[in-house]
């Protein structure tokens, strides 16, 4: 198997590592699973960025407005997301990974401060970039982060891991008719609502070509599948190019 991308970022949510429905936090399974199926991508040679929610930890819109804010609840979800990174940090070189973890804020006794050249260089280096804090603004998600951090990094695509395998016309575990996309535009992500990223994460893709690429992440060898241009997927690219093919 080859790799059809050489420069990609991988964007995680932070229940991939909580290990299940229903629980909260990092789960040391589910982490060295994660950190395994990367180890695999990176043996055929691609240069890895990852960036990763902290949903695991604590949901911004789960808060109680009455006692913590927008901006507040959104800066405990940055710093939430740097637990997450060293965690990855930690799996990744378990298995004899090189890592650095960059953030968008200030945090020099636990990583580096996202500089892109930085960034970069790492990457040239074989090493494993953990991208933490989000944008280091309130108000953006961590889907924006990754769109941001492709753009800069100037990556092949954006692998969007989550728990399906690709987008569907309606959640596929209430509707059992709804149909999965092969291919689909940016603009008919906008224009139908499809909820796999925020607005602002699509827009910023779709300005600059980045493709982003839906599939699961929980069936053992999809991520590499995938990034060699095979598996069950959903593939977000240019209008000209989607022929807005389905399937069941």
């Amino acid at each position: 198997m080859k790799p059809i991308y050489k420069r990609i970022v991988i964007k995680l949510s932070g229940e991939a590592l909580q290990g299940g429905p229903g629980k909260s936090g990092i789960d040391s399974h589910s982490l060295m699973n994660i950190a395994r199926e990367i180890k695999e991508v990176h043996n055929l040679g691609c240069e890895i960025g990852l960036v990763v929610g902290g949903g695991n930890i604590f949901r911004g819109i789960s808060r109680d407005e009455k006692v913590i804010d927008q901006v507040t609840a959104d800066y405990m979800g940055m710093f939430a997301t740097v637990i997450n990174g060293l965690a990855l940090q930690s799996a990744l070189e378990k298995i004899g990974l090189d890592t650095r973890v960059q953030s968008a804020f200030d945090m020099r006794q636990f990583c580096e401060l996202y500089i892109r050249r930085r960034a970069l260089r790492h990457l040239e280096k074989g090493r494993v970039v953990i991208f933490v804090g989000g944008t280091g603004n309130p108000y953006f998600t961590t889907d924006t982060a990754a769109a941001l951090k492709a753009v800069e990094i100037g990556a092949g695509v954006i692998l969007k891991a989550t728990k399906v395998d690709g987008i569907y016309s309606a959640d596929p575990a209430k509707n059992p008719h709804a149909r999965r996309y092969t291919r689909v535009s940016y603009q008919e992500i906008l224009r139908l609502g499809l909820s796999i990223m925020d607005a602002a994460a699509i827009s910023l893709c779709m300005q600059n070509n980045v493709p982003v690429v839906v599939f699961n992440l929980f069936q053992k060898g999809n991520l590499k599948k995938v990034v060699c241009g095979q598996g069950r997927r959903t593939l977000v690219e240019p209008e000209k190019k989607s022929g807005g093919k389905n399937e069941k």
